[in-house]
């Protein structure tokens, strides 16, 4: 087995390649980095200078490979399954690939702002960006729910097309973490419609699965 991915459980853009991995069922060596833990640390360091998760290790090879939507490319580069994640159709594939880049930018860090911000010392917290976030999410809530209403319009299920790509792997935990800090309400209907088909998808309910001892972590909703 070629393919290592260090990464922690709990973080977000760790688990967009997970869902990649587990929806062609990619074979992988799961290696869970505590960077509180020295050891551990210093491990990944080696692997991954800037210290950030999630980090691919490909010694058949010898590739590092980081950033979470870089890793699901080159998965879909390299060691394709079933599950197109990347469509070959050009015009297709540019289209997750904008998807993808609006969940990470404008939902994704908007919500880790605001999950940051709860982690910071009391007198360095920061209410005016945290407010500017939570501005950003409703925005982007307010963006999903259009293109969703009209892909549900036609019969369609997912972020991009009929079938689920990249820009659902990165819809998923960015809007599964920006309910518990930003929740949906009734405002957005055809957001939670398709943030409920995302949980029903095996995959990330897997995911969701192997996160449910570090919940406890979470620093929102008593974890």
């Amino acid at each position: 087995m070629s393919l290592t991915l260090h990464f922690h459980p709990l973080a977000s853009f760790c688990w967009k390649p997970l869902i990649a991995f587990y929806e062609n069922d990619t074979p992988f060596t799961p290696v869970i980095v505590d960077l509180g833990d020295e050891q551990s640390r210093a491990a990944f360091l080696k692997v991954s200078p800037t210290g950030k998760m999630p980090a691919l290790r490909d010694d058949a090879r010898d590739r590092t490979v980081l950033e979470s939507t870089i890793v699901i490319e080159y998965l879909a580069a390299y060691y394709p399954g079933p599950v197109e994640l990347i469509p070959a159709d050009i015009d297709l594939a540019i289209k997750v690939r904008q998807s993808d880049r609006f969940y990470d930018f404008y939902v994704q860090e908007p919500m880790q702002k605001i999950v940051g911000d709860r982690l910071r010392p009391q007198d360095k917290t920061d209410p005016f960006g945290v407010e500017q976030a939570r501005e950003q999410l409703r925005n982007s809530y307010a963006i999903i729910e259009q293109e969703m209403r009209g892909k549900e319009m036609q019969g369609k299920t997912w972020a991009v097309g009929e079938t689920f790509t990249m820009a659902d792997c990165a819809a998923s935990p960015a809007l599964f973490y920006a309910n518990k800090v930003e929740p949906f309400g009734d405002k957005f209907p055809t957001v939670k419609r398709y943030h409920d088909r995302l949980l029903e998808r095996p995959t990330f309910a897997r995911v969701i699965e192997e996160a449910q001892p570090y919940f406890k972590f979470f620093p929102y909703n008593n974890g």
